[in-house]
């Protein structure tokens, strides 16, 4: 008989073999136990849980962990309430946060733009010319949002002595991209929804694109390369890549069940949005899904005692500033940061929504295309006071270098940009989407066709240019290279027509598809 049928003779047959091993165990236990028949029982079991938790161990559950340890979270809350530290006065908090910056002295703008918007709304409320000109009061609310995007930067960065990097990055991610959740649910409740899409993918664009370009070109002028984290480079490949392929399903589904000449305008009805919005929403659900687990494995890697904690993957400069944020005092006081933060995301939202009705005019006044009014300038502008506070901060270390005292270079990349664009596609976009269906709009995410080529587009020029965790000031300088292409071939574009009539809100598809057939 061969080997392999005496293998098997011995399992069918007779006892496996771990089964042999099993109880020539028990029998050695039965030699040499002394103590009583309880006891006896108790190593049993034990030995059993023992060999249960071995075999679980087999397919990696073990050491799986959803939720942070018990020791972990004792951790988290030492370190977040500073035990056996010296804690921060709310008075000291006060003053470190007035002069925090000297940007904080645009704060005089808020109340000028907040009277400059009930002023004009009081003109059209009685028909009458506005005392303060649309252009004055976008001004007005540009500049107020200035030290409020200042405000939620220092925030973040104060939250990241309580919290560490890990989830201080997290903190600070979802405060920048406040301005532009912000003005995405403005446009939702004024029903401009087209307009709303096409800001989506702007935003996306511009933070894949322009801002981590600008960034690698002015942080790798001074050294060859910077390095990216490689644990976050290698799932934020597969996320973008998720999240933009999530949009092009839809387009493709409605491309397939478009004809040519009456059988395409035969498709855009209402049964049909109502599918997509169904389709929608599903794909919305699986996409907060997606995201809350990448969350979870960024945040509690497999493995014990690793939850909030810096991966060790990441860059030698990584682990460095977290040493320095668990070793050092912060400014501000951890409760009063969080009510500074609570105060100042109120502020943004009225300030935001002030910001959109004022710049209504340029779209009205002016000859710009809808497109490119959402894909470029509402982006830009939510992102104009980060903008602004960049080059301020950028002139201020060429004045440093020009008088001898130069910043050392960093050899760590800063690309917070691309995190901000997936939580924006996986997060936010979705959020709004089943915002949509509880207030009963119909946005739903079959977008532009041209839309989804860029991001497609601009999601494999990223994760080429990311692709060996280095980047340096040339790839940059083709990443911002791209957006003005984009930007270039976006002032041309008009949009789709049938798309169009499938957001028309408030009313039907029937009734903009008959609106369209009487305005030709």
């Amino acid at each position: 008989m061969s080997e392999l049928g005496q293998a098997r003779q011995r399992t069918t047959n007779g006892h496996p073999p771990d089964e042999e091993h099993d109880i020539g165990i028990e029998l050695q236990r039965r030699n040499t136990a002394s103590s009583s028949s309880s006891s006896s029982s108790s190593s049993s079991s034990s030995s059993s849980s023992s060999s249960s938790s071995s075999d679980s161990d087999i397919y990696g559950f073990h050491n799986f962990h959803g939720l942070p340890t018990r020791a972990g979270l004792l951790h988290f809350r030492d370190r977040f309430m500073r035990k056996g530290k010296k804690k921060v006065g709310t008075m000291q908090s006060l003053r470190a946060i007035a002069l925090s910056s000297w940007l904080n002295l645009f704060i005089v703008f808020i109340p000028l733009a907040w009277i400059a918007h009930f002023e004009n709304h009081r003109a059209e409320h009685h028909e009458e010319e506005p005392d303060w000109p649309y252009g004055l009061t976008f001004t007005l609310c540009f500049l107020a949002i200035i030290p409020l995007s200042r405000l939620f930067e220092y925030g973040g960065e104060q939250m990241m002595y309580y919290v560490g990097k890990d989830l201080g990055d997290l903190i600070v991610v979802t405060l920048n991209n406040a301005v532009e959740a912000t003005l995405a649910i403005i446009l939702l409740t004024k029903c401009e929804l087209k307009l709303l899409q096409s800001t989506i993918i702007g935003v996306v664009v511009l933070h894949l694109l322009l801002i981590p370009g600008a960034s690698f070109i002015t942080g790798g002028a001074r050294v060859e390369s910077q390095d990216l984290h490689p644990h976050l480079t290698q799932l934020n490949h597969t996320l973008l890549a998720i999240g933009v392929l999530s949009l092009l399903l839809p387009s493709a589904f409605f491309a397939s069940i478009q004809g040519v000449g009456e059988a395409a305008d035969a498709s855009v009805n209402d049964q049909n949005r109502e599918m997509f919005l169904q389709m929608s929403r599903g794909l919305a659900i699986i996409l907060l899904f997606v995201y809350i687990c990448s969350r979870i494995f960024l945040h509690n890697p497999p493995g014990d005692g690793n939850a909030l904690k810096v991966h060790p993957m990441a860059p030698s400069g990584v682990k460095h500033e977290e040493n320095e944020l668990e070793n050092a005092t912060p400014e501000i006081s951890q409760w009063v940061c969080i009510g500074m933060l609570v105060v100042t995301i109120a502020l943004m939202a009225a300030t935001a929504e002030w910001l959109v009705d004022s710049v209504e005019f340029v779209r009205q006044q002016g000859s710009i295309n809808e497109e490119w009014f959402g894909l470029i300038l509402l982006p830009i502008i939510s992102f104009s006071a980060d903008g602004a506070i960049a080059i301020v901060f950028f002139f201020h270390y060429l004045l440093r270098h020009y008088l001898g005292r130069p910043s050392p270079p960093s050899t760590v990349a800063k690309a917070r940009a691309i995190d901000l664009s997936i939580q924006f596609i996986l997060f936010w976009m979705p959020f709004i989407v089943l915002l949509a269906w509880w207030t009963n709009k119909p946005l739903s995410l079959l977008f532009d066709i041209f839309e989804v080529a860029l991001t497609i587009a601009a999601c494999f020029v990223v994760n080429y240019v990311t692709a060996d965790s280095k980047t340096n000031w040339a790839e940059g300088i083709s990443m911002v290279s791209f957006y003005a292409m984009i930007a270039c071939v976006s002032w041309f574009y008009t949009g789709q027509i049938s798309i169009r009539e499938m957001l028309n809100c408030p009313g039907t598809v029937a009734e903009a598809v008959a609106g369209a057939a009487t305005a030709v």
